[in-house]
């Protein structure tokens, strides 16, 4: 279909009580009923809107606008993946997803982006009249960015994945920040399209952030270190009369956990400066009058 993926202007042709059937360049396409607020148009009346071919490669036509365009950019769903061709993204036309080709995604299939995750894409059609998504590139996310403020050290933000390279991972944030993320502050690679949850660790001189998906070292303790720190907390005085030197019997008989597991936890707890040891006891760093 020559003028698939175009706003087009047609004729209605026929109509029911489910279907509006315009016609346009010779072809019929029909349009859901549904899309028309008030009483459907009359046979002969013009209907504009977005022609396209279905999942099942019939002419088909929408009144509503795609969130997409061959000079607009947005966020699409990822809907489907297909390893011989590529994903697949929720452009909100009716029985229809768009493919992002393979050769847009990383060479690396545990990286491409999954069910759910989201693509900053735009519309493209090839040659053979076909429609494509096409994902946003550096140049593009860049424009789209604002920079971000010095005072959002520390501060948690969620982004997506833009690009995978082996230097790092690059994200683009909800509040529209470029962001970078250096494999050392992660745990596991990120997908393409992935939405990730961190924290801010710097701010650089070109508004870009550096964001790093390891917690805190306070959200880091295990289930030792924080049922240590709930004792403590809920103690009169902040105090647990408890060290390393303390026997196996005596911290098994107050916490009921190991003497390995309590180094382990008073370790956490040190490293985390949630504690500081004392002579024959330990006690919290801030405690609550």
């Amino acid at each position: 279909m020559e003028f698939n993926g175009q706003f087009v202007t047609g004729k209605v042709s026929d109509k029911n009580d489910d279907t509006v059937f315009v016609q346009y360049a010779g072809i019929t396409m029909p349009v859901a009923a549904s899309e028309f607020d008030a009483k459907l148009p009359a046979v002969g009346a013009d209907v504009t809107g977005f022609a396209y071919e279905d999942e099942h490669h019939h002419p088909r036509m929408t009144t509503k606008k795609p969130k997409i365009s061959e000079s607009q950019y947005a966020y699409c769903e990822v809907v489907a993946t297909r390893r011989e061709l590529g994903v697949f993204v929720d452009a909100g036309l009716p029985d229809k997803d768009i493919a992002v080709s393979l050769d847009q995604l990383p060479l690396e299939t545990y990286l491409w982006p999954q069910r759910g995750d989201q693509l900053m894409v735009k519309l493209s059609i090839d040659k053979k009249d076909r429609m494509w998504a096409v994902i946003a590139d550096g140049s593009i996310i860049s424009q789209l960015s604002r920079r971000a403020r010095a005072d959002m050290l520390n501060q948690d933000v969620t982004a997506t994945v833009y690009r995978n390279k082996i230097v790092g991972t690059f994200v683009f944030t909800e509040a529209h920040q470029l962001g970078f993320i250096h494999p050392s502050e992660r745990d596991v690679e990120p997908r393409l399209g992935q939405v990730v949850h961190g924290r801010v660790i710097g701010v650089r001189d070109d508004g870009g952030l550096n964001i790093s998906l390891k917690p805190r070292a306070f959200e880091a303790i295990d289930d030792d270190a924080g049922m240590v720190l709930a004792v403590l907390e809920h103690s009169r005085d902040g105090k647990l009369t408890l060290t390393d030197k303390s026997s196996p019997d005596d911290i098994k008989k107050m916490l009921d956990i190991s003497k390995g597991a309590f180094k382990r936890a008073v370790g956490h707890l040190l490293k985390a400066r949630k504690i500081t040891l004392h002579d024959g006891y330990i006690e919290l760093v801030d405690k609550q009058d």
